[in-house]
């Protein structure tokens, strides 16, 4: 029989060995359950690097929506008036695997906005592509108008809009950009990458035109285009110095806002891209080439008696003198036939190296896409000389003349038309004629406004100078002459210029105020002078009585009719 010490000695090990089962199950328990959790974790792990769960797919659903386009750089006019700029606006597309129903989704889209369609809209977002563009660039209360459609499935970019503050205000000059902000005409073109280079997008592009003679230009434009019925209108403002075009208006115009509903013919630049017979404007160059080659002196004159025949062909006046005419009174009343003997004493040789000299052969420099080529004589025959003395048989755009007007009055300086203001001082340009002949024919120039054809440009205070240009239009076979191409170029202050007006018309019709008469003095004339009278004070000149002695040498051989 046991004693009652071995009997509790044997009931403590049995608890103790209980205790040490119990203690093992237990961490077995445990270490299953962390082999188990680790097992789930590596199989998870796996899965996750296998599997693309649903939120993985919309973020590398959102890598296909195109970037954010970056700032592209404005454009202003000379005084810092801004012409183009950027803003911010929103893009609208969808994913169409997230539309239930594409045609209610489609319905409701176009209830908010209105242009567009309904069926492409439902044919985008029933397609299996995982993004689709619904409209680019909307207004502000457009973007509210879809937000509060509550439409998961639709999402908003953020990009930058092209603005134009002052809508149509030299447009053709500006160009315009594509929905992605890419330049596809004038400056926004040619200076497309300079425009949108990162490195540069806060230094803006400081044209040399200024708003207000813009403004100017294209008010009186119009107002002639509109009276005188014509088809089409053009003009610039170029200071003779510099060769910087101060304005630029070609109509009809368009506004680079909403360009998609402007054809080609408004989006014609018709100042440098269009080029035309610019009739007796020519004559100034005749002249000019006569007198500085030592050809003809203003002492000279020639038989304007009656019309010179060439061949088939019959040079005439518009309004014949019918008598010996001095060259002053040769150019002032714009002689056909007095200009075309002083071409054939010039020699074909000379006058086209002259022309070729002052840049009307080739096509103007400027920086903008749209330039044309000018059009002459493949073969210069005599007739050719004698009928491009006077602008016919010879198509050059009206930059060209322009420039080549410029040169003839500042000096005898050809200078590069440009776009682009610059304070500093410019080069001193071409020396195509003497300071001698240049002053010749500012007295000419004044002579015709004061005296002959470009009366109804004279603004007093200013003296203009100038030279009418009438010519038919050219067409297949030969010219219409119903169809006129009138055109008035003038220069002021003829004493000391400082800026060229040139005015064209196509097309225009005789009004009661004109007495039927269509030509360049009679409807392009009073548009230069009204842009001198609007834009002079603006350009810093001021009217000031005329010095009538420099100009009585050239008057006292003009005999009274």
């Amino acid at each position: 029989m046991k004693s009652a010490s071995s009997v509790a000695g044997l009931s403590f090990q049995g608890q103790q060995k209980s205790a040490l089962e119990v203690a093992r199950n237990r961490l077995m328990v445990a270490v299953l359950l962390f082999f188990a959790a680790f097992v789930v974790m590596m199989v998870r792990t796996i899965e996750l690097g296998l599997s693309t769960p649903e939120n993985t797919q919309v973020a590398a659903r959102q890598i296909v929506v195109p970037p954010v386009v970056f700032s592209r750089a404005d454009i202003r006019d000379r005084n810092g008036e801004v012409l183009a700029t950027n803003l911010e606006s929103a893009s609208l597309y969808a994913n169409p695997q997230e539309i239930k129903d594409p045609h209610e989704a489609a319905v409701q889209l176009v209830s908010v906005l209105s242009d567009l369609s309904l069926a492409d809209v439902e044919e985008k977002l029933s397609s299996s592509r995982r993004f689709v563009w619904l409209k680019r660039k909307l207004s502000p209360r457009e973007k509210w108008q879809v937000n509060a459609l509550g439409i998961p499935a639709f999402y908003f970019q953020r990009e930058e809009e092209r603005v134009y503050p002052h809508g149509r205000l030299a447009a053709h000059a500006l160009g315009f950009v594509d929905v992605d902000g890419n330049g596809l005409g004038g400056v926004e073109r040619y200076f497309n990458d300079r425009l949108s280079d990162k490195a540069l997008t806060n230094e803006p592009i400081r044209l040399s035109l200024d708003a207000r003679v813009q403004y100017a230009l294209t008010d009186e434009l119009e107002a002639a285009m509109s009276a005188h019925q014509a088809s089409g209108a053009a003009g610039l403002v170029m200071d003779v110095n510099s060769g910087e075009v101060i304005a630029m208006v070609s109509l009809p115009d368009f506004d680079p806002n909403s360009v998609n509903g402007a054809g080609g013919k408004e989006r014609f630049n018709r100042v440098t891209q269009g080029v035309y017979e610019l009739g007796s404007t020519f004559k100034t160059f005749t002249f000019a080439a006569a007198l500085d080659s030592g050809v003809a002196t203003l002492d000279d004159g020639y038989d304007a008696t009656k019309p010179l025949r060439i061949a088939r062909f019959t040079i005439q006046d518009d309004h014949p003198k019918a008598r010996y005419m001095s060259l002053p009174e040769i150019f002032a009343y714009s002689s056909n036939i007095g200009t075309a003997q002083l071409a054939l004493d010039l020699g074909t040789e000379r006058q086209q190296a002259f022309l070729s000299q002052i840049g009307l052969l080739q096509p103007a420099t400027i920086e903008l896409p749209e330039v044309g080529a000018p059009l002459y004589p493949d073969t210069w025959r005599k007739i050719s000389t004698m009928t491009i003395s006077y602008g016919h048989g010879i198509a050059v755009s009206p930059l060209q003349l322009a420039s080549g007007i410029s040169a003839m009055v500042n000096g005898g300086r050809l200078n590069t038309a440009t776009l682009i203001e610059n304070s500093q001082e410019w080069p001193a340009g071409k020396q195509v004629i003497s300071q001698s002949t240049s002053r010749k024919i500012r007295q000419l120039l004044r002579l015709t406004v004061k005296k002959g054809t470009g009366g109804r440009a004279d603004a007093v205070g200013y003296r203009i100078g100038g030279k009418t240009g009438t010519a038919e239009k050219a067409v297949a076979g030969g010219y219409d002459t119903r169809a006129l191409i009138s055109s008035f170029v003038g220069a002021y202050p003829m004493d000391d210029p400082r800026y060229v007006v040139f005015a064209l018309l196509d097309e225009p019709r005789g009004t009661k105020e004109t007495f039927g008469f269509r030509g360049g003095g009679w409807v392009a004339a009073p548009v230069v002078k009204n842009v001198v009278l609007r834009t002079a004070p603006l350009l810093g000149v001021a009217p000031r009585r005329e010095d009538d002695g420099l100009y009585q040498r050239v008057a006292l051989m003009i005999e009274k009719d």
